[in-house]
């Protein structure tokens, strides 16, 4: 069985999007992962097909009706782990992104507008997964990227199966800096700038320790949250 997602939105053109480009669509032709959408309009009420309304105590915009929503979700035979896109939702991780990945089934909800009615969220179990402290026009572009992230990792999407070990957040710590040939490029400055020394001494162990050090710089300088997590791991 592949790993497959429920897509809950208002635009369900968007799909696949770039999913449908580069690993993702290669692996969406080989059905190491599969999608079907569900457009949130076909459930909305009267002659234009309504599905929100003006939030009660007042304010700006329109919220996603709550009975609208669980006949969406309802309509699907199974929806397995349900989550909604929300910018307060608790941060996507790569522990996150491998327990979902672990999940075959995953019914993601697109919020538009001002959002979802909580008790829909509530009643129908949904999980808030943020992408980032800041705000989209709605979810869709955000399941993208928790969908992108995931679908790297399901088995036979990528050509080497070591990479995932070796990548930022893998271990704790952000990934260390690469170089490719040539070993000496001349900008267009007329700056030249060499690659460390140690990578090309063929010295196998010596290169993995300059790396380890280059990752734990890295996270300790950008990422002091990050730092202070493995920090703790390390004791």
């Amino acid at each position: 069985m592949s790993w497959h997602v429920n897509l809950l939105t208002l635009f369900p053109e968007m799909f696949p999007g770039l999913l449908g480009q580069s690993l993702s669509g290669k692996a969406l032709e080989k059905e190491l992962w599969s999608f079907n959408t569900v457009n949130i309009r076909d459930f909305g009420q009267g002659v234009h097909k309504t599905v929100d309304d003006t939030p009660f105590g007042g304010g700006a915009g329109m919220v996603l009706r709550p009975d609208i929503i669980e006949q969406a979700t309802l309509s699907l035979p199974q929806t397995g782990k349900r989550i909604y896109m929300s910018p307060r939702g608790k941060p996507l991780t790569q522990e996150k992104v491998i327990e979902l990945t672990s999940t075959p089934i995953l019914t993601i909800l697109c919020g538009r507008y001002e959002g979802v009615d909580q008790r829909v969220l509530d009643s129908c179990d949904y999980e808030e997964v943020s992408i980032g402290d800041y705000v989209l026009s709605g979810g869709e572009p955000a399941a993208m990227i928790l969908m992108d992230a995931c679908i790297r990792l399901l088995p036979g999407v990528m050509g080497n199966e070591e990479t995932p070990d070796e990548e930022s957040f893998s271990s704790g710590l952000l990934e260390y800096p690469h170089y490719t040939r040539p070993a000496s490029w001349t900008d267009a400055s007329g700056a030249e700038h060499t690659v460390p020394e140690i990578l090309t001494s063929g010295h196998h162990a010596n290169i993995e320790k300059w790396r380890r050090e280059q990752a734990e710089n890295l996270t300790r300088d950008r990422r002091p949250d990050l730092w202070q997590t493995y920090e703790k791991t390390k004791k």
